[in-house]
């Protein structure tokens, strides 16, 4: 069987987020658990920059090169015939339009791209930079012709000692995001508080990206506070280190 093209899998994460409210893309990190993800039946993937360090004994927070990442997620990519989006962290110094050619050359069709720059001692961007730098990367593969899917991500919540305080301001930022062609929002962080999930969902036009634990949450839960994507982040590879942990243990001296 062929694989489709990078534009058909493009198109295809497109009408998957129309069809499916929420949309799962597990997190996976190297071709091992993108294949396992695939077999289990799931239409579509994100590789998490978090994992994806960890797997190969690196730091999460920019701690690869872009051209590394590239060359990580590429044989990921290729070893499953489903789409898959890439965690791109805040860019990594990357113009956009140079942020989308390496990601469509390794046949990425959607990225994920947050408003901390660590590799600039952890600034968090403003309003203004983070939707400028979104819709840089949407124009980006406009020019392209790949309509790569666009997940703009805000760490405002997880920075804040009071969520709830920083509601207002992180809803202007998302709608920002919005407007400047991001395809769906990720506000980090509040994926344990019903209030502030509903919240965001209510004040966005395009589906919002939550965290979610593959144990510990419940699907039915997101769906009734109108989330209508999610992604694990790292808690799929934690909560396999755990079981595994718990397998090896009686084995252990």
């Amino acid at each position: 069987m062929d694989f489709p093209t990078t534009v058909e899998r493009a198109q295809r994460l497109k009408q998957l987020h129309a069809q499916y409210r929420p949309l799962v893309l597990p997190t996976v990190w190297d071709v091992w658990s993108a294949r396992t993800a695939a077999d289990a039946g799931f239409l579509a993937l994100t590789i998490g920059s978090h994992p994806l360090a960890d797997s190969r004994g690196a730091d999460d927070h920019e701690g690869q090169s872009f051209e590394e990442v590239l060359a990580a997620v590429r044989p990921i990519i290729a070893a499953v015939d489903v789409p898959v989006s890439v965690d791109l962290e805040a860019g990594y110094g990357q113009e956009p339009a140079d942020l989308v050619a390496g990601l469509i050359e390794v046949g990425g069709v959607g990225l994920n791209l947050e408003d901390t720059v660590h590799s600039d001692g952890g600034r968090v961007r403003s309003t203004q930079e983070h939707a400028r730098y979104i819709a840089g990367v949407r124009a980006a593969a406009d020019d392209a012709g790949i309509p790569l899917w666009v997940n703009g991500r805000t760490d405002l919540f997880l920075h804040a000692k009071d969520a709830a305080g920083v509601l207002e301001e992180a809803i202007e930022r998302l709608r920002a995001l919005e407007q400047a062609g991001a395809d769906s929002v990720y506000p980090v962080g509040i994926q344990d508080n019903d209030e502030l999930l509903a919240a965001v969902t209510g004040a966005v036009a395009v589906p919002v990206n939550s965290t979610a634990h593959p144990v510990k949450h419940d699907l039915e839960r997101f769906r009734r506070l109108g989330v209508g994507r999610i992604t694990y982040g790292p808690l799929l590879q934690f909560a396999m280190a755990d079981a595994m942990k718990g397998m090896l243990g009686p084995w252990a001296p």
